[in-house]
């Protein structure tokens, strides 16, 4: 009976230590598996990143090629140096956004990726935003006042010294628009919207990296 009672032991313990074996396999395919997903979803964000490298590459060529056209004209320089300073920004933006996605160790524990997750959350939310909603507001201007100038070099005319009263109004505008995205914004939170404002300026990649993680943490929880 003795020899019974331990064989049925035994056969107990080696049955729980492969149910213990089965969890851990299965909690592992399953982070894995939420893993691979979260790798694929910053992919995404990753191309939209270099789509906008690219673009800012060729809005800081744009600035380049107007201003070094227009030497002598200091307007239509100031507009140039203007698109090719945003143009640089949008390069470099972006470069930061891909850096801190290639510091994200998809093998580390899920607090740490959510570390990572947050740092780029704060960057994309508190200065790639801001710095972008403020230029964003304004690079209008010069853009225009760029448009124009081709206009007046088809023409052979220099309209900028019959034009110098405008600067006041140019000021005008750029700090109406100002203050418009100023005033969306404060609207924006007094409707207690700010956090999906937040969540559309951190991007839609992030939202769902941060909402498999989540998954993966109670998975591991229970």
């Amino acid at each position: 009976m003795t020899v019974e009672l331990d064989e049925m032991k035994q056969a107990w313990q080696a049955l729980n230590h492969r149910l213990d074996r089965q969890h851990v396999l299965d909690r592992q395919l399953f982070r894995n598996s939420l893993a691979d997903r979260l790798r694929r979803g910053l992919r995404t964000l990753v191309w939209g990143q270099l789509a906008l490298m690219a673009l800012g590459v060729v809005i800081a060529l744009w600035g380049i090629g107007f201003w070094s056209s227009h030497i002598g004209i200091w307007q239509a320089m100031a507009c140039g140096i203007a698109m090719q300073a945003f143009g640089t920004l949008s390069i470099i933006f972006p470069a930061r956004v891909l850096a801190l996605v290639h510091t994200v160790d998809y093998a580390a524990p899920v607090l740490e990726i959510q570390r990572r997750l947050a740092q780029l959350r704060a960057w994309r939310v508190n200065v790639e935003a801001r710095v972008f909603g403020v230029l964003g507001s304004i690079i209008w201007i010069p853009v225009m006042l760029m448009l124009a100038q081709y206009a007046m070099d088809r023409a052979g005319v220099n309209a900028w010294d019959q034009a110098s009263g405008s600067l006041p109004w140019l000021v005008l505008l750029g700090a109406g628009s100002l203050l418009v995205v100023g005033l969306a914004y404060a609207l924006i939170c007094k409707l207690g919207q700010r956090q999906r404002l937040e969540d559309s300026f951190a991007g839609s990649s992030i939202k769902h990296a941060e909402a498999m993680l989540q998954d993966i943490a109670q998975f591991e929880r229970e």
